[in-house]
């Protein structure tokens, strides 16, 4: 690890969308950080399945099978406070990982301890699910608009390519994929002030 580089948790599941995982780990450690994959019921050497999200002139994306993406923390002994930041890709994990506390929990310590999350896609269906998106604003794919502006936030609206980013204090969100450069420079800038 760089002298400069900072611990970060990515939380995956299976059918994490393919681009969101395996893009943003491969930067962030060409960028001299280290990032322990975490997943409940997993543990180092196993894999998630991946899903690949395409836009592709239909009324919602399409969905094809992606890669295996390997696991190389255990979720069971994660201690977040260990970790300078968290990134939670989206796809169709998202929805289920929701549904678990500790996930919740882990989530629940980088806002009350202000360190840098980043979220992208349905990954803020996490923090919705969370509860800290109140007064915050978040950008997420569009599908995701309603959660959280149900949940108090303040949804904005990417641009028309879903390739924008945006900063709401320790908070860095966007809508898909086409986003990573945006995404992964603000996170990045995070974490350096970190």
């Amino acid at each position: 690890m760089a002298a400069n580089g900072k611990k970060i948790l990515m939380l995956v599941g299976d059918f994490v969308e393919d681009y969101e995982a395996m893009v943003p780990y491969q930067m962030l450690l060409m960028l001299g950080h280290e990032v322990a994959t975490a997943c409940p019921g997993k543990s180092p050497g196993d894999t998630v399945v991946t899903a690949i999200h395409d836009f592709e002139g239909h009324q919602t994306y399409t969905e094809k099978p992606g890669h295996r993406f390997a696991i190389n923390s255990d979720f069971s002994t994660v201690d977040p406070a260990d970790f300078d930041a968290i990134i939670i890709p989206g796809g169709r994990a998202p929805e289920y990982l929701r549904l678990d506390s500790a996930v919740l929990d882990m989530v629940r310590h980088f806002a009350e301890t202000a360190k840098p999350i980043a979220a992208i896609c349905h990954g803020p269906q996490i923090l919705v699910a969370a509860g800290i998106l109140n007064a915050r604003e978040c950008s997420s794919y569009p599908a995701v608009a309603p959660e959280v502006t149900a949940a108090g936030g303040r949804y904005v609206t990417p641009g028309e390519g879903l390739d924008t980013a945006h900063v709401d204090g320790n908070l860095v969100t966007a809508p898909a994929w086409p986003a990573h450069p945006a995404w992964i420079r603000e996170f990045h800038q995070l974490l350096e002030s970190v």
